[in-house]
């Protein structure tokens, strides 16, 4: 995984990291809809925020969104004098649950939660998952503050559909921003040692302290979680990511529930098959993701998939040889590593079977493998 470039942070007063930083929080839906789920289990929500059929104007989207929508401040270390940080976030239900960015509470001593009349409330921290950079914090709040917002169907989207961004950049609270969606289904590489698929890509200007802060589509739903942004300077540049709605629906309801979230797992590293290996290894098509790595004890070895063993070496670069050639998962082509991983986020769980159709010796054979829970990246 290439991991350069890429990192993530939401802290106000931290040092700008030169490459990716991480600066969005969330913005907390409250009713999340059957078809956004792949598993179709909708968990129990009460008095959702309308679901509008119709475009809105900006200053009504935020007119809507903006009760909420708060403010995560975060202190690091024993001393209250230390620097914290500041990022988003928003209200997911009338219990008081509240959606942001796991990089935002990561290590947190005492996080601390502000709505938008200025009342701010301690948060206890109930989950995290940092695979996905989602946590939920949960405030004992006036019933009257909280204002669950709509969590919408990220896989509606289009490349150029326009957007809003609402949060807390260098800590200037209720801030909105817009722009379009600039591209979807990007692999965020992330602290966590997996990356992050299924990304959504958006040039609305997002900077320190919007991570954990909605991304909305024009109708006022929910369709990402503002994460993190690509940048050589520490502020934004025109893109930034967002995890998408079908993510948090997925995820969300389990660590509310139980705290954490058990991502399924294959147990194989290889490389996508480019024009260069596919005329060395003789295929037709540069398609295709070719195991070199089989994890021993994965569900990978235990299914019989082959990695490469051994290299052959052409105009001076060497090319693995012999590994299965992956060409698609559950009758979905895999282009290149990203289909696979889409894959798992978006309808497969530990437990679940898996068909890998697998191009061995020049013949395709399907392989059906048992998902195991992901062990720890770090």
């Amino acid at each position: 995984m290439d991991k350069s470039g890429m990192f993530v942070g939401g802290a106000i007063g931290a040092a700008m990291v030169i490459i990716i930083v991480a600066v969005l929080f969330v913005y907390p839906p409250e009713s999340l809809k059957p078809e956004i789920s792949p598993t179709n289990k909708q968990p129990t929500i009460v008095e959702a925020t309308p679901l509008f059929s119709h475009s809105l104007s900006l200053i009504e989207i935020f007119e809507k969104s903006e009760p909420g929508v708060v403010r995560v401040n975060v202190q690091r270390g024993e001393s209250e004098d230390v620097i914290g940080g500041v990022g988003s976030g928003f209200v997911f239900d009338k219990k008081g649950h509240i959606i942001t960015n796991a990089h935002v509470v990561k290590d947190a001593n005492k996080v601390v939660v502000t709505f938008l009349d200025g009342r701010s409330y301690n948060a206890e921290i109930i989950g995290v998952d940092e695979y996905t950079d989602l946590a939920v914090i949960k405030v004992n709040a006036d019933l009257i503050l909280l204002h669950p917002l709509f969590i919408g169907d990220s896989s509606n989207l289009k490349v150029g559909e326009d957007i809003a961004a609402i949060g807390n950049p260098f800590g200037l609270s209720g801030s909105m921003t817009s722009g379009i969606v600039s591209q979807l289904g990007r692999l965020l590489p992330s602290g966590s040692g997996y990356s992050i698929p299924d990304v959504i890509q958006t040039d609305a200007a997002i900077n320190p302290g919007n991570s954990g802060g909605p991304l909305l589509n024009m109708r006022g739903e929910i369709v990402g979680i503002n994460t993190a942004i690509q940048s050589a300077t520490g502020e934004f540049t025109g893109v930034g990511f967002a995890i998408p709605s079908q993510t948090v629906a997925k995820i969300i309801p389990t660590l509310v529930e139980e705290g954490e979230y058990k991502h399924p797992w294959i147990g194989i590293s290889g490389r996508d098959i480019d024009p260069d290996m596919a005329n060395v290894l003789n295929l037709k098509d540069a398609i295709g993701f070719l195991v070199i790595t089989v994890v021993e004890g994965s569900p990978a070895f235990d299914a019989g998939l082959i990695g490469s063993d051994k290299t052959i070496e052409v105009d001076g670069v060497n090319y693995p040889m012999g590994g299965d050639i992956i060409l698609a998962v559950d009758g979905i082509e895999v282009r290149k590593i990203d289909d696979i991983l889409v894959h798992l986020q978006r309808a497969k769980s530990v437990g679940d079977e898996m068909i890998l159709e697998v191009l061995r010796d020049g013949r395709t054979t399907n392989l059906t493998i048992i998902l195991q829970e992901r062990p720890n990246g770090n």
